[in-house]
């Protein structure tokens, strides 16, 4: 492959870490690198990144569908980060002959893990509120709870959720699990007790998700789901937030008809400045901070400009295997 002149856009670098985080530089001063911040609206992506034969997209954040796809005609490579990317038509892609290169998947199994239980926290000793009191000058204006002796109920006792049985059963909660094909035996190496699907949402007393978005999954915990849970139930989602019907739970929380749910993913992020979630009391947000950490990060623009030049050598490395 001849070393021609080429344009790279790193997308959605919210942060603005991207920069400093690889040696872009290392990669030739025929590589322009343009580093995006803000995420391109799908009505002007076509125009927007039409100039680049390079595609670095963090995640899920950016949908690079067909239709998006055909537009594009001087893109020769996508790069994105983690083990897959059900945003990416990876199909019409490869129909281009466009490469596709996937990155490590880096730290972000224990991360998430570790912002399920913080949300867990937050809900039961209402530290949003107690927070931002602080900063305002006043003093104690809430009763929690302990979560030790409580249910956790788990959703998907994968590897995430089997970390997070761990980190409850630490905390002196009661872990049990469900999902479709789990069996006694694999609960048990989890850490946790297999129950049926109706009682893991009648006992938890906390219910935590980490179930893969499918279209088997979409929806998973709706209106029925969660008219099973009890009013001191708290709810902590930090898979994807499709895997609970959004309207059900907004009139969930407003009834109070459940304590309070952690939410670190929505349906559409970022999460719109005046979606109702962000009025609500008993609901604690946080931006899809799951997997965003220092050590996820520098791996995946490590692994990110590392693909690039190899690219450019002629020798992609970890193309993508998967559909």
């Amino acid at each position: 492959m001849t070393q021609e002149s080429i344009r790279v856009a790193v997308l959605d670098d919210y942060q603005g870490v991207a920069a400093g985080l690889a040696d872009w530089a290392g990669l030739g001063p025929g590589v322009a690198v343009d580093f995006l911040r803000e995420p391109v609206p799908p009505d002007a992506a076509a125009a927007r990144l039409a100039p680049y034969a390079v595609l670095c997209l963090m995640r899920e954040r950016m949908v690079l569908d067909a239709a998006l796809i055909a537009a594009l005609p001087a893109l020769r490579l996508v790069v994105f980060t983690g083990a897959r990317n059900p945003s990416v038509d990876v199909a019409a892609l490869r129909a281009r002959g466009v490469t596709v290169c996937n990155t490590r998947t880096g730290e972000g199994g224990a991360a998430t893990a570790e912002l399920a239980v913080a949300l867990m926290l937050a809900c039961a000793r209402h530290l949003p509120r107690e927070l931002a009191g602080m900063a305002a000058g006043r003093w104690q204006e809430t009763v929690g709870i302990t979560l030790a002796g409580r249910t956790l109920g788990i959703l998907g006792l994968g590897r995430i959720g089997a970390r997070v049985a761990a980190v409850g059963a630490a905390l002196g909660m009661v872990p049990v699990a469900w999902s479709p094909n789990l069996t006694a035996e694999r609960a048990a190496a989890g850490g946790a007790a297999l129950v049926g699907r109706e009682e893991l949402f009648r006992r938890a007393d906390v219910l935590s998700l980490h179930m893969v978005l499918s279209p088997a999954t979409r929806g998973i915990v709706g209106a029925a789901e969660l008219a099973l849970m009890g009013p001191d139930a708290i709810l902590i989602n930090t898979a994807r937030g499709p895997l609970v019907d959004e309207a059900a739970l907004v009139a969930a929380l407003r009834a109070g008809a459940l304590r309070a749910a952690g939410l670190d993913v929505f349906d559409r992020e970022p999460l719109p400045a005046d979606h109702p979630l962000r009025a609500l009391p008993n609901a604690v947000l946080t931006p899809h901070l799951g997997y965003v950490t220092q050590g996820t990060y520098r791996m995946f623009y490590e692994d990110i400009a590392e693909a690039v030049a190899a690219w450019r050598r002629g020798a992609p490395i970890r193309v993508f295997d998967g559909g």
